[in-house]
C-alpha cells in the first residue's frame, strides 16, 4: 500500500492507433516506524481533487495519476499495467522501471522481495503481471474453442539478468559460480536490422504454467547481490532486467470471402512481444549510506549507470536543446534498454521516494529526473514475423488496387488526355445526386411530419364536427364524442396505409412483370411441392409417387436441356478464348474489357454451378425419399403376413374350441338351454369380432399386393435418377474443372499486370533517387557557392580601409576571412605562416608573404574571448557558491534532524517516566509538574527544529528554481555565441583552470594525509608512553605503598586502533583493544558501560568503556575463569573457575560476598581465599562448571556442572533444583522467556544433543527436558545464541544448526562454517545478523533470516574463545591475551550467496 503518482503523456502512433509514448510514474511509500519513532515529518503532500504532489510547501509536481496513501497495490496495476500485458497479446513490446533513492520501496513495488509473511493483497507488480498473462492465455484458448476455429498456441520464456558493476550475469545460469561475479561475463549486446537490442550467452527458460514462472523469479531474485549499509539493511547492489518472451501464432480470418460462398481459409499469423521488468538499484549517497571499500565501488557503478540513463532521458526529452545523438552506449544499462527508450516499446517509470523530511534532497531529485521523462516519445509498431508482415502488407496493397480498379470500372477516376488523373463527370453528377437524395430525404421526412400534423389538425377538426351534429340533434355525449374521434383517427391511418399499399403493389407488380421477363433458371418450386406432397399424409401413396416421378421426370428433362446448352455455350467460349489469345492485347482499354469479359464468365459459371448443386441436391433427396419408401413398404409386407397368418391360426383355435364345447354340452348331464344359448351367444360374438379382423386384414393384404405390384415401377425409376445424379454430378465436375482453367488464366494475367507495375515502379523510385541526388548535389553547390561569396565580399569589405591607411607602402597585409578563421597567438604561435588563395592574389603585390594579423582586429577578439570567458568564469562561481550553499543547508538539515531524533527519544523517555509515575504514586504531583514542564520543553524544541528544516527545504527549493533558470539561459547563450577561436581560447582556460584545482586539490590530499599520520604517530607513542608509565608504577609500587591504590584502579587500558589493511573490505571494524590479562582471555560479559573480562591468568577484569580503562580486578581464582556473568538489576558479578561460583559485590568496592559449589552449598565470602597456587582438580562430590547463565529477569541463575544444571534462586541465593537428562557434560546453555514468562533453557552437551527445559514458577528438584532436538550434531556442542524463536548452534563438526523453538524442528544448517571448532555466537543488537567465530580466529557475519553469509573477517591470529554485544559494540575474547572492540559497518562486503543444506528435521516430545 502506498501512494502513487503516475505521469502519463498520450501519443497516437500513426499505425497502430494506441498510445506511444513512455510512461513516468511516482510512488510514495509509507513512512516506516523508524522514521516515526524518530520524529521525521512528511514534507511531501497530495492536492485532494488534483493529480499533483506538493514537496515542501510550494514546490507542485503534476502528473496524470496520483495514487493516495491508502491505494492498495491492485489498483496501481489495474490503473498502469493492466494495459500493458493486454497489449502483449496483440504484438507490443512493453516495459517497467522502478527507480528511486536506497531504500525508497523499488522491490516491493516490483514485487520481488519474496518476503514469506506477504500477502495477496500487497503482492507486486511482476507476480500480478504473471498471473495476468496466464489468465490471458487461458481465456483466448477458451474463446477460440467456442468460437469454433484453432486455438491460439503461446510459448513463454523467460530471463533474467543483473547488472553488476557494469558486468551482465546471468540469474538463470545453474553452473556460475557466485564467487565469481568480478570476472568478466561473456553475454554480449547486439542490435539487429531493424535496430532492436537482442543479447547473446542468456539462458532462456521455456515456461509451461504460472507457477514455473513464479519460481523462476523467486530463483533469480535470491540469486541477486543483496548487501545491507546504513539506509538500507537489504540493499539491492546491481540492476535487474527480468524479461518475459510471449510468441502467439493464431488464426487470421481473410477479411474477403471466396467465390463460391464458402468459409475463406485459415491463416496464420505469428506475433511476438517482449516485458522488460527492470528493478534499478538505488541512488545512494556514500556520505549517508557509509560505505567503504567494495560496498563504495558498487555505489559508484550504481550512479555511473543511473547518470547514463539520466543522460538518455535529457537527450530524449529536452526538446529546446535538439539533441541529435542519444548517449545509449555511455553504459550496458542504457545500451539494454534501448528499446525501451525512444524506441518500440510501451514504457512506464515508477519513480519511488521517500515522503520523511530526512530524505529531503533524495526526493527532490527523484521528483526532477522524473519529471524529465515525461517528453520521451516512442514509437510503438506491432512485432509480426516477416511473412505476416509481407501478406499483411500485400493485402493492403490488393485492397487499394482493387478499390482503385473499382473506381476506374465505377467510372469514378478516368485519365485525361494528358495522363493525369481525375474524377468523372458522372461521378461528380452522382455525388451531386447522392446530396440532392440527401436533402430530398431530409425534405420527405420533414413533409411526414406535416402531414402527420395535418391528419391530427383533419381528425381533430371533423370530430368537432360530429360533436357539432351530434349536439344539434340533441344527441351530444361526452363519450360519443370521444368514440367519434377514435374512429375518424382511425379511418385516416387506415386510408393512409391504403395508400402505402397500393404504391408498393404497383411497384412490386412492375418488379413481377420484369422479372417473369427474364425466363429465370429454377426449379426450385416444383422439387419443393414434390417434397411437400410427399410428406402429405393425406394424399394415397401411390398418388404421391406417381406425382413425385412425374415431376422428376421433367426436372430431369430441363436439366438435360440446359446442360446440353451450357456445353455448346462453353465450347464456344474457349474457341473464343483461343482466339483471342493468338492475338496482342498491349492496350490498357483492351486489358480492362479482357478483365470485364472474365469476371462476367465467372459470374456466370458461378451460377451455373450453384443452379447444378442445388438440383443434384434436390434429386438426391427424392431418391432417399423412394428408397426409405420402399424400405417401409417391406416392412409392412412382413408385418401384414405375421399378422394374418396368427389370425388364421386364432380362428382355426377358436372353431376347434367350439366344438370341443358343444360336444362337452351335449355329453354334459345337467344341460340347460339357457346355458346352452349364453355359451352360444358368447362364441358367435367373438366369432363375428374376429370375421371383423379378418376382412380388415384380407383388405390390407390387396392394398399390400397393389403396392408389390408397383414396386418393381418404383425400382425402375429408382435407377433412373441415380444415373441422372452421376450425370449430373459429372457435369458439374467438369464445370468446376473448367472454372479452375479460367481462375488460371486470370491469375496469369494478373501476375503479368502485376509485373509490369512491379517495372514501373521501381522505374519511378530510380528516378526519385536521381532527381534526390540531384537535388542534394545542387544544395552543397549552393552552400558553396554562398561561403565564397560570404568570404569574397568578406575580403573585399576588409580590403578597402586597408589599402588606404597603408598607401604608399611596399606591401600589405592580408584581411581575416571571418572571426572562425583566426587562431590566437598563443595557440598559433608555433605554426607556419599561411597563404591567401590564388584567387585572392590580385588584391596584393605579386610576391608580397601573407601573414595572419597580431594586432589590430585580433585585440579586439581578445577582448570579446576575455568578456565571455569573464561571464562563465562568474556563472562558474555562481554554481560553485550555490552548490556550497545547498551543501551547508543540507549538513544544517542533518544536525537539526540528529537533533530532533535525540529529543525524541528523551521526550519518549520522559513519557514513559511519567506514565510509570503515574501508575506508582498519582498524588506525587510535584514530580508529575517538573516532568510536565521538561516535556513541554521539548516539544518547543522539537517545533522550533521542525520549522527551521523547513526553511531549509524552502531555501533549497528556491535555490533550485534559480539555479534551472540560470542554467537554461546564462551558459547556453556565451557557449553558442562563440567562435571556433574563443572556443579554443576557452578550453584553455578551462584546461589551466582545472591543473589549478587539481593541484590545490593534490596538496590538501597530501595535508591530510601528512596530518592523518602524524595522529597515528602521536596514539602509538601515547600508548607505549601509558605502557611504560604503569611499567614505572608497578616498580614503585612495591617501594611505595601509597602508589598500591592508582595501580588498583589503573591495570589495563582500552586503545583505539586506526584502520587495518583488511578494514574497507570487512564487515566488521576494529576500532579498540582491551589490553590488560597476561593470558588468553576465555570469557566475557558487556553492558554499555562496563566491560567484564575471565582470562587464564585467574583473574577477572571490569573495564570502563567511556573511559577506557580498567576499574578493578578480580582476583584470587583457584583456576582458570571459565565464565563471568553480571546482573544489572542487583549489581553483582558471577565468575566460575573450577567447580566454584564466586558472587562479586561491585556497588560499594570489588568484594566476594558469597562462594557457590557445583553441589549446591552455600559459603559465606571467598572460599577460595587462601589458595595461592593453581588448583586442578575438584573436591570431592564436586563437578566442573562450565558456564553459567542469567535469566532475562535476574531472578534465577543456572549453572552448568557435570551433565546436570544446577538451579539457584539469586534473591535467596539457594540451589532449588537441577535439570538433568543429558548423558554427557553440558558444555553451553542459554536462557530466554516465553510469552507466559516461564524460563527457557536450552543445553548443549558433548553427547551431541541439544535440549529445552521450559522452567515454570515453583517448580523445584529434579527437572526433566520439554523437547529434545534432532539430528544431532556430529560432535559437542560448544555454544548457542537464541533470539525470540530462532537458535543457533554451534559445535566442535564445524557446523552450525539454525532450529525454530516454536515448531521444535531443524530449519537450516551449514555443515562446514568454518574450517575449526565453533567457538562463540552472538547476534548483532538491532539487525538480523548473528554472528560466529572459531579457533582459527575467523569471524563471520550471517543473515538471521535466510542463513546466508553476509561476509568475513581474520578478527584474531589466535583462537577466539567467545564474544558479547552491546548496544554499540562487539567483543571478542581470544587467546592472544586481547579483547578486539567492533563496530559493525554495513555495505563493507560483497553478498556472497552460499548453498545452504536445508533440512527439516524433527523435535522428539520427551514425558
Amino acid at each position: 500500500m502506498g501512494c502513487a503518482h503516475i505521469l502519463r503523456t498520450r501519443l497516437v502512433c500513426p499505425e497502430t492507433g494506441l498510445p506511444s509514448a513512455s510512461f513516468s510514474s511516482h510512488r510514495i511509500r509509507p513512512q516506516l516506524p523508524k522514521e516515526k519513532i524518530e520524529g521525521c515529518h512528511i514534507c511531501t503532500s497530495v492536492t485532494p481533487g488534483e493529480p499533483q504532489v506538493l514537496l515542501g510547501k510550494d514546490k507542485a509536481f503534476t502528473y496524470d495519476f496520483v495514487f493516495d496513501l491508502d491505494t492498495w497495490q491492485e489498483r496501481i496495476y489495474t490503473t498502469c499495467m493492466g494495459k500493458l500485458i493486454e497489449g502483449c497479446f496483440e504484438g507490443y513490446n512493453a516495459t517497467v522501471l522502478a527507480y528511486g533513492q536506497t531504500g525508497a520501496g523499488k522491490t516491493y513495488t516490483m514485487g520481488t522481495g519474496f518476503d514469506m509473511n506477504i500477502s495477496e493483497e500487497e503482492q507486486g507488480i511482476i507476480p500480478r503481471a504473471i498471473t495476468h498473462l496466464f489468465s490471458g492465455i487461458e481465456e483466448r484458448k477458451q474463446a477460440a474453442q467456442s468460437q469454433g476455429v484453432a486455438a491460439p498456441e503461446f510459448k513463454v520464456s523467460a530471463q533474467f539478468l543483473e547488472l553488476y558493476n557494469e558486468e551482465i550475469l546471468d540469474l538463470f545460469d545453474s553452473t556460475r559460480d557466485p564467487d565469481s561475479r568480478h570476472r568478466k561475463s561473456n553475454i554480449k549486446i547486439h542490435e539487429d536490422a531493424s535496430g532492436s537490442i537482442y543479447t547473446t550467452g542468456v539462458t532462456s527458460r521455456l515456461i509451461s504454467s504460472q507457477d514455473e514462472l513464479i519460481q523462476c523469479l523467486k530463483q533469480g531474485a535470491l540469486s541477486r547481490t543483496t548487501a545491507s549499509t546504513q539506509m538500507n539493511v537489504q540493499s539491492s547492489r546491481s540492476h535487474a532486467i527480468f524479461t518475459i518472451h510471449l510468441c502467439q501464432t493464431r488464426v487470421c480470418a481473410r477479411p474477403d470471402s471466396l467465390l463460391d460462398g464458402s468459409q475463406p481459409a485459415a491463416e496464420y499469423e505469428t506475433l511476438t512481444a517482449k516485458f522488460h521488468f527492470v528493478d534499478l538499484a538505488g541512488s545512494e549517497r556514500l556520505k549517508r549510506t557509509g560505505a567503504t571499500g567494495e560496498r563504495a565501488k558498487e555505489g559508484i557503478s550504481i550512479n555511473c549507470g543511473l547518470l547514463a540513463l539520466g543522460n538518455v532521458i535529457s537527450a530524449l526529452g529536452d526538446q529546446s536543446k535538439k539533441v541529435v545523438h542519444v548517449p545509449y552506449r555511455d553504459s550496458k544499462l542504457t545500451r539494454l534498454l534501448q528499446d525501451s527508450l525512444g524506441g518500440n516499446s510501451q514504457t512506464i517509470m515508477i519513480a519511488c521516494v521517500s515522503p520523511s523530511d530526512r530524505d529531503f534532497m533524495e526526493t527532490l531529485n527523484t521528483l526532477k529526473y522524473a519529471n524529465r521523462a515525461r517528453n520521451i516519445k516512442n514509437k510503438v509498431v506491432v512485432n509480426q514475423d516477416k511473412t505476416s508482415q509481407q501478406i499483411s502488407a500485400l493485402r493492403a496493397e490488393i485492397a487499394r488496387l482493387q478499390m482503385e480498379l473499382m473506381e476506374y470500372k465505377a467510372g469514378k477516376r478516368v485519365i485525361g488526355e494528358d495522363g493525369a488523373e481525375g474524377y468523372s463527370d458522372l461521378f461528380r453528377e452522382n455525388a451531386m445526386l447522392q446530396k440532392e437524395n440527401s436533402a430530398l430525404r431530409m425534405r420527405v421526412k420533414a413533409m411526414q411530419e406535416a402531414i402527420d400534423a395535418i391528419n391530427s389538425r383533419v381528425t381533430y377538426l371533423m370530430s368537432q364536427e360530429a360533436n357539432l351534429m351530434l349536439a344539434k340533434a340533441g344527441d351530444g355525449n361526452e363519450a360519443i364524442g370521444t368514440l367519434i374521434q377514435n374512429y375518424i383517427r382511425e379511418i385516416e391511418e387506415l386510408r393512409t396505409k391504403l395508400l402505402e399499399s397500393e404504391s408498393m403493389n404497383e411497384s412490386l407488380r412492375r418488379s413481377l412483370s420484369r422479372a417473369s421477363a427474364r425466363a429465370p433458371f429454377s426449379l426450385g418450386s416444383s422439387p419443393g411441392s414434390g417434397l411437400a406432397g410427399l410428406c402429405s399424409p393425406a394424399v394415397p401413396l401411390d398418388t404421391e409417387a406417381s406425382d413425385v416421378l412425374r415431376r422428376a421426370k421433367q426436372d430431369l428433362e430441363r436439366l438435360k436441356k440446359k446442360e446440353r446448352r451450357q456445353q455448346r455455350k462453353s465450347g464456344c467460349e474457349e474457341e473464343d478464348g483461343r482466339e483471342d489469345e493468338d492475338e496482342d492485347s498491349g492496350s490498357e482499354e483492351s486489358l480492362v474489357d479482357s478483365d470485364s469479359d472474365a469476371e462476367e464468365k465467372a459470374v456466370n459459371f458461378q451460377a451455373d454451378l450453384a443452379d447444378l448443386t442445388c438440383e443434384i441436391e434436390i434429386k438426391q433427396k427424392l431418391i432417399d425419399e423412394l428408397e426409405n419408401s420402399q424400405r417401409r413398404l417391406q416392412t409392412l409386407k412382413h408385418q401384414y403376413e405375421e399378422k394374418l397368418i396368427l389370425l388364421q391360426n386364432k380362428i382355426r383355435d377358436t372353431q376347434l374350441e367350439r366344438d370341443r364345447v358343444l360336444q362337452n354340452l351335449s355329453t354334459m348331464e345337467c344341460y340347460t338351454e339357457e346355458k346352452a344359448n349364453k355359451i352360444k351367444a358368447d362364441y358367435e360374438k367373438r366369432l363375428k369380432e374376429m370375421n371383423r379382423d379378418l376382412q380388415k386384414l384380407q383388405a390390407a393384404q390387396k392394398e399390400h399386393a397393389r403396392l408389390l405390384k408397383n414396386q418393381s415401377r418404383y425400382e425402375r425409376e429408382l435407377r433412373k435418377l441415380q444415373a441422372e445424379v452421376a450425370e449430373m454430378k459429372k457435369a458439374k465436375v467438369a464445370l468446376m474443372k473448367q472454372m479452375r482453367e479460367e481462375q488460371q488464366r486470370r491469375r496469369l494475367a494478373e501476375t503479368k499486370r502485376n509485373r509490369e507495375i512491379a517495372q514501373l515502379k521501381k522505374e519511378q523510385r530510380r528516378q526519385e533517387f536521381q532527381i534526390r541526388a540531384l537535388e542534394s548535389q545542387k544544395r552543397q553547390q549552393e552552400i558553396v557557392l554562398r561561403r565564397k561569396t560570404q568570404e569574397v565580399s568578406a575580403l573585399r569589405r576588409l580590403a578597402k580601409p586597408m589599402s588606404d591607411r597603408v598607401a604608399g607602402r611596399t606591401g600589405q597585409k592580408p584581411p581575416m576571412l571571418d572571426s572562425g578563421a583566426e587562431v590566437s597567438a598563443s595557440t598559433t604561435s608555433s605554426e607556419p605562416d599561411t597563404l591567401w588563395p590564388s584567387a585572392h592574389m590580385p588584391l596584393l603585390p605579386f610576391g608580397c608573404r601573407k601573414k595572419f594579423p597580431k594586432k589590430g582586429s585580433s585585440q579586439t577578439f581578445s577582448k570579446a574571448a576575455r568578456l565571455k570567458w569573464q561571464s562563465l568564469e562568474r556563472r562558474i562561481f555562481d554554481i560553485v557558491m550555490q552548490r556550497m550553499t545547498i551543501v551547508n543547508l543540507e549538513a544544517d538539515m542533518e544536525r537539526l534532524i540528529k537533533k530532533r531524533e535525540e529529543l525524541s527519544l528523551l521526550q519518549e523517555a520522559l513519557l514513559g517516566k511519567r506514565a510509570k509515575l503515574q501508575a506508582e504514586s498519582p498524588k506525587e504531583q510535584k514530580g508529575l509538574q517538573e516532568l510536565n514542564e521538561e516535556i513541554e520543553v521539548l516539544g518547543a524544541n522539537i517545533d522550533y527544529i521542525n520549522d527551521s528544516i523547513s526553511d531549509c527545504q524552502a531555501t533549497i527549493m528556491q535555490i533550485e528554481e534559480t539555479k534551472e533558470e540560470l542554467d537554461s539561459t546564462d551558459t547556453s547563450v556565451v557557449i553558442s555565441s562563440c567562435s571556433l577561436a574563443e572556443a579554443r581560447l576557452l578550453l584553455d582556460n578551462f584546461l589551466k583552470a582545472s591543473i589549478d584545482k587539481g593541484l590545490q586539490v593534490a596538496q590538501k590530499e597530501a595535508q591530510i594525509r601528512l596530518l592523518e599520520g602524524r595522529l597515528r604517530q602521536t596514539d602509538v607513542a601515547s600508548s607505549s608512553q601509558n605502557h611504560a608509565l604503569l611499567d614505572a608504577l608497578r616498580e614503585k609500587a612495591e617501594s611505595h605503598p601509597e602508589l598500591q591504590a592508582l595501580i588498583h584502579n589503573v591495570q589495563g587500558i582500552i586503545n583505539p586502533v586506526g584502520g587495518t589493511k583488511n578494514a574497507r573490505t570487512a564487515p566488521l571494524q576494529c576500532v579498540s583493544v582491551a589490553e590488560g590479562h597476561t593470558k588468553p582471555v576465555l570469557c566475557l560479559d558487556a553492558t554499555d558501560e562496563l566491560l567484564f573480562t575471565g582470562s587464564k591468568d585467574r583473574s577477572c577484569k571490569m573495564w570502563n568503556l567511556v573511559t577506557g580503562q580498567e576499574i578493578a580486578s578480580l582476583k584470587g581464582h583457584p583456576n582458570n575463569v571459565v565464565s563471568i556473568k553480571y546482573c544489572s538489576h542487583t549489581g553483582l558479578v558471577f565468575t566460575v573457575s573450577t567447580s566454584y561460583i564466586k558472587v562479586w559485590d561491585i556497588r560499594d568496592s570489588a568484594r566476594c560476598i558469597r562462594t557457590l559449589t557445583s553441589s549446591g552449598q552455600v559459603i559465606s565470602g571467598d572460599a577460595c581465599a587462601g589458595t595461592t597456587t593453581r588448583t586442578v582438580t575438584s573436591a570431592q562430590g564436586e563437578h566442573q562448571i562450565n558456564q553459567i547463565a542469567l535469566n532475562p529477569t535476574g531472578t534465577a541463575l543456572y549453572a552448568a556442572a557435570g551433565n546436570t544444571v544446577r538451579v539457584w534462586e539469586l534473591s535467596r541465593l539457594q540451589a532449588v533444583g537441577k535439570l538433568s537428562g543429558h548423558i554427557g557434560p553440558v558444555m553451553c546453555l542459554t536462557v530466554n522467556q516465553t510469552a507466559s514468562n516461564h524460563d527457557l533453557v536450552v543445553t548443549g552437551s558433548k553427547d551431541h544433543y541439544v535440549k529445552v527445559f521450559e522452567i515454570t514458577e515453583g517448580m523445584a528438584g529434579n527437572i526433566g527436558p520439554t523437547h529434545n532436538f534432532e539430528p544431532p550434531h556430529y560432535d559437542g556442542i560448544e555454544c548457542l545464541a537464541i533470539q525470540g524463536d530462532v537458535l543457533f548452534s554451534g559445535s566442535r563438526d564445524n557446523g552450525i544448526k539454525k532450529w525454530d523453538l516454536e515448531q521444535q524442528e531443524l530449519i537450516q544448517q551449514i555443515p562446514n562454517a568454518h574450517k575449526d571448532w565453533v567457538c562463540a555466537l552472538a547476534f548483532i543488537p538491532g539487525r538480523p545478523m548473528v554472528l560466529s567465530a572459531c579457533r582459527g580466529g575467523v569471524i563471520k557475519v550471517w543473515n538471521v533470516d535466510n542463513f546466508t553469509p553476509v561476509g568475513e573477517i581474520k578478527g584474531h591470529d589466535s583462537p577466539i574463545n567467545a564474544i558479547c554485544t552491546n548496544s554499540k559494540h562487539i567483543f571478542t575474547a581470544s587467546s592472544d591475551c586481547r579483547v578486539k572492540l567492533w563496530n559493525y559497518v554495513p555495505g563493507l562486503t560483497p553478498c556472497l550467496p552460499r548453498r545452504v543444506l536445508a533440512i527439516k528435521g524433527r523435535a522428539t516430545s520427551l514425558p
